[in-house]
């Protein structure tokens, strides 16, 4: 099957990849097809090159050939271990004289002193086979003798044991091998794996926590067990696993291939295309990063089980049927396991209070929007405050407001950036974008494949909001299905189902999510805190070391009064930035300035009196840019 790869350009600079595949860490990577019809092509050429002189040896060749056998065959053993080695061993006797034969050839043919380089790589030997093993003596002789029936079965090659961990149904196999095809180690590409099998790898080391659930699934993540529960590893594998601590699993369970869960879940046609896109979009800055995909089939193994039962105790919006149900889910259940980078909270469970939070927030899913328009014709469709991740890029990973200090210190020309939040767009299973497929002939090149889902089916269209948000919500994806059929999104009215159209690029569905995380963002806002007392109050100074003899130190100082303790001189710029009169007034215009960019956004993203011209993110990104709220180092 084709795959997918990314070569546009891309705006914006990605961090380094994160390790891959958790739970598969000591598989390598599959080769890609063009790497193995090398390695293919190159053995055919060698095996060509091979040429094999089959006439036979001379009468005093197969004499010293005999001989040479004779000389190192084993003793002579007793009756009882004879019989038992002949019956029992056969195959492995016959090939290790086999083996001897083609060994004694050659010492025969050229001498060691005789034989140089050139010859060694150029010269043909002549090999003969014995058919037969040699007679040691008559019992032995009767012993060989058995029926061709015999002989033949004792001469079939032992079948391997089959890996427990593997699910070993080719009908099964089959129905989800779109999905195996996506997986980029050969463990997790091989064959459906039981789900116990497959998370026994990491309970020794890791403990699973469930991070958030969905319609579509489940999310889990793995923690590094503190080190009186985990075994001793050298400190290098430690620094290893504690990398692999930043990623998250999204399990979603799969159709049965057939019967009454055929319908129930996800259709493995749904998740291939969000593999598919998850991998294309990796390198845009702002989309999640892809680490692999796996196939399980089974209950819950106890450690996410643990996990989803905590969450349940814990938490107020556990909706989904307990795992542990099986009329809920059979045993026979297939999950597909999306593993990714953690991408950090999801924006609903955040409380956000600062514009400059807003703001960041804001452009940073804009611009990754405008980045995947560019990259991959991309739609995400299902925008809600679920589906953006933030996490802060402060040493320290505070996710407060930044204080009067920080907005002071920031760089920016734009105040894009100064609340140090970095946003992440998850979840593409309801998106569309435009696939450059690879791996094809020569003259398919440039092939595009287009991943959509026909929303349609999934009845999200017609439902009321059990409150304010709910609703706007619900309005939202309303106002995105009449911009697909009509291209104006306050056209709401419903109107016939049209095969095919959400597979159609609409770009302008983007801008109706950004006005909906826009409305949220200023609706739904706590109130601003109050300036930390530290941050507006003089550091006080550190305790000068006392001297034995005050009046050496008393001399010391009126001997030199311009010298200061180094506390004095690292606190002096802060107190002098703090009692600043114009600082806390020049970061009131700005947080003002930021405040009347955003209600200009809303404006321009309205439905029925917005800008006319105004079609997808980028333009909004570049409307931005010429307005000076963004600048291009915030962009690139």
């Amino acid at each position: 099957m084709a795959k997918t790869v990314a070569q546009r350009r891309v705006y914006g600079k990605r961090k380094n990849n994160a390790p891959r595949a958790v739970l598969d860490q000591n598989s390598p990577a599959r080769e890609t097809s063009k790497a193995i019809d090398a390695t293919v092509e190159a053995i055919q050429s060698k095996l060509a090159a091979v040429a094999i002189n089959d006439r036979p040896l001379s009468p005093s060749r197969e004499v010293e050939i005999q001989e040479h056998v004779e000389k190192h065959e084993p003793e002579e053993q007793d009756d009882e271990s004879v019989e038992a080695r002949d019956t029992d061993e056969l195959p492995s006797q016959t090939f290790k004289y086999q083996t001897t034969s083609v060994s004694a050839d050659i010492p025969i043919e050229q001498s060691p002193e005789e034989t140089t380089d050139e010859m060694q790589d150029n010269q043909i030997i002549e090999v003969r086979v014995s058919d037969q093993k040699p007679q040691r003596s008559d019992r032995k002789a009767s012993k060989k003798s058995q029926p061709d029936t015999d002989e033949c079965a004792l001469k079939k090659k032992p079948v391997g044991r089959r890996s427990s961990g593997f699910v070993h149904d080719p009908n099964l196999n089959s129905y989800v091998a779109p999905i195996l095809s996506e997986a980029l180690s050969p463990i997790a590409s091989q064959s459906i794996q039981r789900f116990g099998a497959w998370a026994s790898k990491s309970v020794k080391m890791f403990h699973v926590e469930k991070l958030a659930e969905g319609s579509y699934g489940e999310v889990y993540k793995l923690h590094l067990h503190e080190e009186g529960a985990r075994p001793m590893v050298s400190k290098s594998k430690l620094a290893k696993l504690r990398t692999y601590g930043d990623g998250v699993f999204k399990v979603v369970p799969l159709n049965a291939p057939k019967g009454p869960g055929s319908k129930k879940f996800t259709s493995v046609e749904e998740i291939v295309s969000e593999a598919r896109m998850l991998k294309y979009l990796d390198p845009i800055p702002g989309f999640a990063r892809f680490r692999e995909i796996h196939v399980v089939q089974g209950r819950f193994p106890e450690s996410f089980q643990k996990a989803w039962d905590y969450y349940k105790e814990t938490k107020d919006d556990c909706m989904n049927p307990n795992p542990a149900n099986k009329k809920s889910y059979p045993d026979t259940q297939l999950w597909a396991i999306v593993e990714m980078d953690d991408a950090g909270c999801e924006l609903e469970k955040f409380s956000w209070s600062s514009i400059f939070q807003i703001y960041d927030i804001f452009w940073g899913v804009a611009m990754a929007l405008a980045r995947a328009e560019e990259y991959a014709m991309f739609e995400h469709r299902d925008l809600h405050l679920g589906n953006v991740c933030i996490r802060s890029m402060r040493p320290n990973g505070s996710m407060d407001p930044p204080s009067v200090l920080d907005a002071a210190r920031h760089s920016s020309p734009s105040g894009f950036g100064t609340s140090s939040i970095e946003t992440t767009i998850i979840d593409y299973s309801l998106s569309r974008a435009n696939l450059l497929l690879a791996d094809l002939p020569d003259e398919s090149e440039g092939v595009v494949e287009i991943a959509s889902s026909d929303l349609d089916k999934k009845q999200i269209f017609d439902a009321i909001g059990e409150d304010e948000d709910d609703a706007l919500l619900r309005d939202t994806y309303r106002h995105m299905r009449a911009t697909v059929y009509t291209g104006e999104p306050s056209q709401t009215k419903k109107c016939r189902d049209i095969s095919g159209i959400w597979a159609e690029y609409a770009p302008r569905t983007n801008l109706v999510w950004l006005l909906f995380l826009l409305k949220n963002l200023l609706k739904n806002r706590k109130p601003e805190p109050a300036e930390c007392s530290s941050a507006t109050q003089p550091v006080r100074q550190a305790l000068a070391v006392c001297s034995p003899n005050r009046k050496t130190a008393s001399r010391r100082v009126d001997g030199d009064k311009s010298t200061k303790t180094q506390a004095q001189a690292n606190t002096e710029p802060l107190e002098k930035l703090h009692q600043s009169k114009g600082m806390h007034s020049k970061i009131g215009k700005l947080k003002q300035t930021l405040e009347d960019r955003m209600q200009a956004v809303l404006k321009l993203l309205d439905h029925e009196k917005g800008h006319e011209d105004m079609c997808c993110a980028a333009d909004l990104v570049a409307y931005a840019m010429d307005s000076q709220w963004l600048v291009e180092q915030d962009f690139f």
